[in-house]
Formats: structure tokens, C-alpha cells, sequence
């Protein structure tokens, strides 16, 4: 049976780092501060990107997506120790994996004694696609928890409601979105897909962006973005769906208890039943006469 669930989302403030060992500082003084009040830490998509200033000699979206590939195993190994030391399970953001068809955006989920499970972001943005050469990864999944099934969808992902049902129909009851957006266009589009996504599933939503403007990187120069947890615009919940949400643009923590019971309840119980009436097949629009 799923379990209630101590939820940790990080707005992350883009760091300067000089040296590899910047970056797992950084990344172990946040684990440090959240682990004591939540059971699963999430931070943004390509928040390891910071590591890339101390890679490279200059700006260049390019050289630093390679920088972070060339090192990926390494980064992925401090992201893993950081789990491990502080006995947290933790989604550190996605990571650049070179694999022998291209270079994936991957979504770790790594468990207190180090196992890690991965989901890929399936569907490119025009940056990832035309500019890096980033390939569609693996379609969504599930990963099994002590609070039952959880979902992750990457960034923009969370835009295509397909992907985020397939997870629910699989049983999944919350719904990870690491994200980063250079632009308030893209953290809104991400930001009310989720809004939407949970209302349309009647589950709960959690969005990590990346923040802060970093001019020393390319492809995380300017950040824009709120850490949030939605969830259904029902009865037993609040009227905008709003379980939490950090400000604009300003880094840090905010925490929230989930408890998949109130997603049972509404489901059964709420003004209206989204999750139930999903149409089991997408009717073809037809065009409507007009009559004298």
C-alpha cells in the first residue's frame, strides 16, 4: 500500500565552480540541509551543468556539454556518495550520459545505499535537438519505492499529458519534474503543465527549476523559475491545487507531506472524477454544419 511521503523540492541557485569538488560541495551542503526534514530530495534538470565552469576556459554550450559527457561517470559517482552519506534518497537533477547512440538526458533516482535507477527525458527541446544533438531516451516508467510508484517527467516532458497518464496508468501517484528554463515563457509552460497534469490525473506534481543568472556558463547563463508541489483542484485540497510553492526566481528549499489517501478520496469522492472519465480513445474532431 502507498505510504505518505516527506517531499523536499529544491529551487538551485547556479553556482560558480572552479573545481569538480566545487560542484559536490555545493551539491552535499544542499543534501545536508534538507535530509533531516524530508524522505526524497529533488533538484533540477542539467543542475550539474554548473561543474562545467570548471571544465572549460570559456563560455560555449558545446564545449561544456561535452566537458560534463567526459565526466559524467564522475559526477554521477559524487551524486551517488552524496545519497549515500546522508541516507536520503535523492533525484540530483538529470545528467548528460553518453551512450553509443547519443548523448541522453537522464533522470537519476538513487536510493540511500546507492542504487540508482534511471528515467530518461523522452521528447527534445529545439535547444537540445538542433543545438547539442541530445537523443530521445527511453519513455516513461515507473520506479518503485517505499511509497509505492513514482513518476518522473523531464522538463518538457510534463508539457505532452500522454507521457505523464502512461505513468498513472502504471500506478504512479506522484510525478517528479526536474526543470530548467532560460526564459519566464518556458518556466510557465512547465509550471501550468504540471497544474495541469495533476488536475487532468488527480495526483500530485512536484516542479524543481534551476535559478539565478550564471553569465561565466552557456547553457545555464540566465534561470528562471519557482520550486512547486501541485495537486488536484478538488475538495480536500486547496482551491488553485497549490500543496506548496517557494518565490520567484529565489533559491532554496520548500517541503510538503503527500499522502496518497487524499488522491483515493478525491478520486471517489471529489466534485468530478478527471482520472476516472479519461477517454479510453481520442475521438477524431469532426466539422459542425450550420442549419438556417
Amino acid at each position: 500500500m502507498n505510504k505518505p511521503i516527506r517531499l523536499g523540492v529544491l529551487a538551485w541557485e547556479v553556482a560558480r565552480n572552479h573545481t569538480i569538488e566545487d560542484y559536490a560541495r555545493h551539491l552535499d551542503a544542499l543534501v545536508a540541509e534538507a535530509a533531516p526534514h524530508a524522505d526524497l530530495l529533488l533538484m533540477p534538470e542539467y543542475s550539474c551543468m554548473e561543474a562545467a565552469a570548471a571544465l572549460t576556459d570559456r563560455p560555449d554550450p558545446a564545449a561544456e556539454l561535452a566537458a560534463v559527457c567526459r565526466c559524467s561517470d564522475a559526477i554521477l559517482n559524487i551524486m551517488r556518495e552524496t545519497a549515500q552519506r546522508h541516507k536520503v534518497w535523492l533525484m540530483p537533477g538529470t545528467l548528460p550520459r553518453p551512450e553509443a547512440a547519443g548523448v541522453r538526458n537522464r533522470a537519476p533516482l538513487i536510493a540511500p545505499d546507492g542504487q540508482v535507477a534511471f528515467q530518461d527525458k523522452h521528447v527534445m527541446t529545439r535547444f537540445e535537438n538542433e543545438s547539442w544533438g541530445v537523443r530521445a531516451g527511453n519513455p516513461p516508467g515507473v520506479f518503485e519505492t517505499p511509497w509505492g510508484l513514482i513518476g518522473t517527467s523531464v522538463c518538457y516532458d510534463s508539457e505532452f499529458p500522454m507521457l505523464a497518464r502512461a505513468q498513472i496508468e502504471a500506478e504512479a501517484w506522484l510525478i517528479l519534474v526536474p526543470t530548467c528554463t532560460d526564459s519566464m515563457h518556458g518556466f510557465n509552460r512547465v509550471r501550468i503543465s504540471a497544474q495541469a497534469r495533476a488536475l487532468e490525473n488527480q495526483c500530485f506534481v512536484a516542479v524543481s527549476p534551476t535559478v539565478g543568472d550564471a553569465p561565466w556558463l552557456a547553457t545555464l547563463d540566465e534561470n528562471h523559475g519557482c520550486a512547486g508541489v501541485y495537486g488536484p483542484v478538488d475538495r480536500g485540497f486547496p482551491a488553485d491545487g497549490i500543496m506548496a510553492e517557494g518565490k520567484l526566481d529565489q533559491g532554496g528549499w520548500i517541503f510538503t507531506t503527500l499522502d496518497p489517501a487524499t488522491l483515493d478520496a478525491v478520486r471517489e469522492n471529489g466534485a468530478v472524477r478527471n482520472c476516472r472519465d479519461w477517454p479510453v480513445t481520442v475521438p477524431v474532431a469532426r466539422r459542425i454544419p450550420f442549419s438556417a
